[in-house]
């Protein structure tokens, strides 16, 4: 009886140390992998503010967005920005979940976090080939609008253009990451050696005189459409140089209201205008006396004459006195 609660108190207290020495020998990897995860997160964060903020400063979502991204971004609360700046954040709390796990050493999940860790530059790689799809894309759709806008077919040609160069860069995207390829490259073989077959059959084979007929006809509605294309051109230039030149007038004129001075106008000296008057005279010159009659009532004496230019006043206008009550009235003093 007391050798079998001997063993039980061995057994007991060998389960404690061996407890207690797990315990100790996880407590400071514990301590590592939450350390690395705080410290990893807060990297993160901060960068993912300042690649936000960096690209935003440089115009990055101008840039972006004439390739037709703002179209796919139009339903979302994100920009190019930001979705950029989200995929960093993201990158790097990847890289931290795979250097927090390996605190433990050699495991399943480290491996799967290395894997993708490792995955991550071929698909940034990716979306820098779909950005730059996107951008030639549009570039080609208004260059083929503004030369054949004036086409019945010149926007279906300039659609066409811009799906395909599109679909090219999905597909090399896809080759890159590495996703669908057997579906991919196979599909994109098949339509080039499909339109490569239809050209080399259709002119050198059976087709010939269809293809005769239908080059003569292509080439009279080419030399038909040439010069209508040159026009559209030319209108298009002629039109956007005036734009320029009426942006820069504005300019110049909001610069100097800014600087306070306005450009001078040159005013033509035309000849020198002629009065249909005779000069003036100074004060006193075309004075005049008239006498009056003397006649009961009346004031006799001279008038003088208010200066009127060198012109002569009618008599009947000439200033006139008329007699008051006080004109009968002797003069006291």
């Amino acid at each position: 009886m007391t050798s079998t609660s001997t063993v039980a108190a061995v057994d007991f207290g060998s389960g404690l140390s061996q407890a207690w020495q797990v315990v100790v020998t996880s407590a400071p990897r514990l301590l590592g992998f939450l350390l690395v995860l705080v410290i990893g997160w807060f990297v993160a964060r901060l960068l993912a503010k300042a690649v936000n903020a960096v690209l935003e400063r440089v115009g990055f979502d101008r840039v972006v967005e004439r390739g037709g991204v703002k179209t796919a971004l139009a339903r979302s609360e994100y920009d190019a920005s930001d979705v950029i700046a989200k995929l960093v954040r993201y990158a790097v709390l990847l890289i931290t979940l795979q250097l927090a796990f390996g605190v433990w050493g050699s495991n399943p999940v480290s491996q799967l976090l290395g894997d993708i860790v490792a995955w991550l530059p071929r698909a940034a790689v990716a979306i820098v080939i779909v950005v730059v799809a996107a951008a030639i894309a549009k570039a080609a759709k208004d260059f083929i609008t503004n030369a054949m806008g004036g086409l019945s077919y010149g926007k279906v040609v300039a659609t066409a253009a811009s799906v395909f160069v599109v679909g090219l860069g999905v597909i090399a995207a896809l080759n890159q990451v590495g996703v669908a390829t057997t579906v991919t490259t196979p599909v994109l073989i098949t339509v080039l050696a499909t339109i490569g077959g239809i050209a080399v059959i259709g002119v050198g084979g059976g087709l010939i005189k269809p293809m005769q007929q239908r080059w003569t006809r292509w080439l009279d509605r080419a030399e038909q459409e040439i010069p209508r294309m040159r026009e559209q051109v030319e209108a298009n230039t002629a039109r956007r140089q005036a734009e320029q030149q009426r942006a820069a007038y504005y300019q110049q004129g909001f610069a100097h209201a800014a600087h306070g001075a306005h450009p001078a106008q040159a005013v033509p000296a035309g000849p020198p205008r002629q009065s249909q008057y005779p000069p003036e005279q100074p004060y006193g010159q075309g004075q005049f006396t008239q006498d009056w009659p003397a006649q009961p009532g009346y004031h006799q004496g001279t008038i003088p004459q208010q200066p009127t230019g060198g012109r002569q006043v009618p008599q009947q206008y000439a200033p006139q006195h008329f007699p008051t009550p006080d004109d009968h009235r002797p003069n006291r003093y």
